[in-house]
């Protein structure tokens, strides 16, 4: 009995072993289908890196093209068929010291546009911009602004969809890099730098990008009037840029004002200073012009930017007594960091150097301004962007200079409220 119970405990044992050893041979199936399963996903996970390095390049000369347009797209507004009706604008409190140009603490309507999108036909596009108000401006007039026909995509034609793009009409002069921020609701505070160039007029305008470069060149009137011509020369501006990384940017840009006449174009349509380029020699004979280079970087990262620019302009005239000459020397460094993530503190250091002097608005309300060898503006603000469409923000800026005569300018610091919007 004893004999016929170890048998068969050992029959058991023996059953119990070879299901075990089936269970390890199929545990080992499984783990070999397993790894060449991950190998499989391995193979595919490297294919789809290759990919993604090959889709980052190409947003990374998407994002070139778009950055670096002539001007920041517009938000999408109300939408009619195919037009395309959007808006912007600001209003809040400034007050300058006594020298300064509101030195009465005024609640301003600081700047009120509409702009107008359709489509023409193809790649042809209808872009138009009323200027309701704008800081610099001394009335609540009604103001041409952008008004152009765009045609994109012409390097469609040699397989290159964004080598080429024109525009033909009116539109801001392709010349270094801050008036693409200049607008209340893309710029992160209420004043600009000082140099704060930019310019609108009509002309003709080639723009693209191939990779990890953009360009975009421009003839213009280059005079203040937007009927006519002045005089036959023309302004011609154009900026190259560049791409490293998605996180750095950097361009040059290189202009000349064309030669203006006192007589038939009073100043030239090119911004500076918060004011005009304008002639230092009244007589109506008077040539004037000025050509100007720059070069501009930016760096970003998550919270944050920094931008800078620096650039020179010489501006000369043929009055009586052998003309005029100056060197322009002016530069300006940006910086902004999110404390919050709707929360943000911002600062910017401009000055501009005129060892000759030269006629400089800024903060005051002279015009065409004073003569001036040297400016600083010192700007601290904050800002609160609860979305897209909306902007909080405060700034006090702090301005000082030396005039030609070597007297002191000062009592021109500003504080500033503002509420931005877009729709």
């Amino acid at each position: 009995m004893h004999s016929r119970l170890a048998a068969q405990d050992v029959g058991e044992l023996k059953k119990e072993i070879d299901e075990l050893r089936e269970q390890n041979r199929l545990l080992q199936q499984q783990l070999q289908q397993q790894r060449e399963m991950i190998d499989k996903l391995s193979g595919k996970v490297s294919g789809l890196q290759q990919t993604n390095e090959q889709s980052q390049s190409d947003l990374r000369a998407l994002k070139a093209s778009v950055e670096n347009a002539p001007a920041p797209e517009k938000p999408k507004g109300l939408s009619l068929g195919n037009v395309v009706i959007s808006g912007e604008g600001a209003a809040g409190f400034f007050e300058t010291q006594s020298a300064g140009k509101y030195p009465n603490a005024a609640f301003l309507l600081d700047e009120a546009r509409l702009f107008v999108d359709a489509p023409v036909w193809g790649d042809v596009y209808f872009y138009g911009e009323v200027d309701l108000q704008t800081r610099e401006e001394s009335d609540l007039g009604v103001y041409l602004g952008e008004l152009y026909l765009q045609w994109e995509n012409l390097g469609q034609f040699w397989n290159q969809d964004q080598s080429l793009n024109l525009r033909v009409g009116q539109f801001y002069t392709p010349f270094g890099e801050e008036y693409q921020y200049r607008f209340a609701i893309d710029n992160a505070l209420i004043s600009h730098s000082l140099s704060d160039l930019w310019g609108l007029n009509p002309g003709l305008e080639l723009y693209g990008a191939w990779k990890p470069l953009s360009y975009v060149v421009a003839v213009q009137n280059g005079g203040i009037s937007t009927l006519n011509d002045g005089t036959a020369d023309k302004s011609v501006a154009g900026r190259i840029g560049y791409d490293p990384a998605s996180w750095l940017h950097v361009s040059v840009s290189g202009m000349r004002t064309g030669q203006l006449s006192v007589a038939n174009d009073s100043v030239s349509s090119e911004w500076f200073g918060s004011g005009f380029f304008t002639p230092l020699g009244t007589p109506a004979t008077t040539i004037f012009q000025a050509n100007m280079a720059e070069a501009d970087a930016q760096a970003k990262w998550k919270s944050g930017y920094v931008r800078l620019a620096g650039g020179y302009a010489g501006y000369d005239d043929n009055h009586p007594g052998g003309g005029d000459h100056r060197d322009i020397y002016y530069y300006y460094v940006e910086s902004l960091q999110h404390l919050a993530p709707k929360f943000y503190g911002a600062v910017r250091w401009s000055q501009i150097r005129v060892p000759d002097g030269y006629p400089i608005v800024a903060d005051s309300p002279a015009f065409p301004g004073l003569s001036t060898t040297d400016i600083w503006r010192l700007s601290l603000g904050l800002g609160y962007r609860f979305n897209e469409h909306l902007l909080l923000k405060v700034e006090y800026a702090f301005e000082q200079g030396r005039l030609s005569t070597g007297g002191l300018r000062d009592h021109e610091d500003l504080f500033a409220a503002e509420l931005a919007f877009k729709f």
